[in-house]
């Protein structure tokens, strides 16, 4: 799961080759496939992604790959952000170690596409590189360890090479400490771990454009021990779609809501200054403000603001209360 709560999915998308009827089935398509020759959702739903690089699918948004926006790739691939602008959960930058954007099902942190050339966190900064490369095959009846398998289709423009995930195979780099293992991650020094940790990066090409295995690989690095908890006492879930969070003792008015040009955040007289965020859907803090000690207003401008559901936090060290907005312009 990524830090913004957007679930990270692998590669696949439930599609696989069916040989019976020379066709793909399962996942969106309907039926079932072989479950042989599995497809690539990165590279078979392209169309289907906004700007940051997700869709929703089966009542969840997630991601299968790096969430740096189309837009802000080297080679544009997708204009899907000329009508959905975004700049993802990251933007790249290519001189600095890539945050930390979440943790994959086992635990270890996931780092976006940039870190230390060398895993003691020496040798600057570089792009993290997938092992994996397309085989040089023609046709599709072994895996790249030899194992035979019910066929596939022949590469063809239909069925492309990449289009399925037994078209790659990992070889090691054993030179260069920026190539990943078969997990797409390695043991190293991060700035949110200097003692080192094993962290998986979420691979791109020299034009920024998503690299296969994308995050996690086909298999994870640690031990899988995510399970179900039972809780006794009773309990309120809190979602940002219902919330209110007006649990604090803030007194603090935003309003218009639905806004247009802009909203008003109006307090009590302060003894300490108010912190005041406004954050999208996603997470992503779109714009701060304050309101200083001896005020009780401050005005959040939204004319570069897109329409859509935002949230507005107001904290200060002790308290805070989040409000949800409407922008209708």
């Amino acid at each position: 799961m990524f830090k913004n709560g957007v679930a990270l999915f692998d590669y696949r998308d439930g599609v696989s080759y069916k040989f019976s009827t020379g066709a793909n089935a399962g996942g969106p398509l309907g039926g079932a496939g072989d479950g042989i020759w599995n497809r690539d959702a990165v590279v078979a739903e392209r169309v289907g992604f906004d700007c940051a690089k997700a869709h929703p699918a089966m009542g969840n948004y997630h991601h299968h790959q790096n969430p740096s926006a189309f837009s802000l790739d080297l080679q544009v691939i997708s204009t899907v952000c000329s009508t959905y602008p975004s700049d993802g959960l990251y933007v790249i930058n290519t001189t600095q170690h890539s945050p930390l954007l979440g943790f994959a099902y086992d635990g270890f942190p996931i780092y976006g596409a940039y870190g230390y050339a060398n895993a003691d966190g020496t040798g600057g900064i570089v792009r993290m590189k997938s092992g994996y490369q397309l085989r040089n095959i023609t046709t599709r009846t072994v895996y790249a360890d030899g194992t035979n398998v019910t066929d596939g289709p022949a590469v063809s423009t239909t069925f492309p090479l990449g289009l399925y995930r037994e078209d790659y195979e990992w070889i090691a780099h054993a030179s260069d400490a920026s190539y990943l293992d078969v997990h797409n991650g390695r043991f190293c020094v991060t700035p949110e771990y200097p003692s080192g940790i094993y962290c998986y990066f979420t691979t791109v090409d020299a034009n920024h454009n998503s690299a296969y295995p994308y995050v996690v690989g086909p298999t994870f690095y640690g031990n899988k021990t995510g399970g179900t908890a039972t809780i006794s006492e009773s309990t309120t879930q809190y979602t940002l779609a219902n919330a209110d969070f007006n649990l604090s003792k803030l007194n603090v008015k935003v309003y218009p809501n639905p806004a247009q040009e802009f909203i008003a955040i109006q307090s009590d007289m302060i003894e300490d200054n108010l912190k005041v965020t406004l954050i999208d859907e996603l997470g992503k803090v779109i714009q701060t403000n304050e309101i200083l000690q001896g005020s009780t207003l401050c005005i959040m401008d939204l004319t570069t603001v897109y329409n859509g559901i935002y949230f507005v936090r107001i904290a200060n060290a002790k308290d805070n209360k989040t409000f949800k907005i409407i922008v209708n312009k």
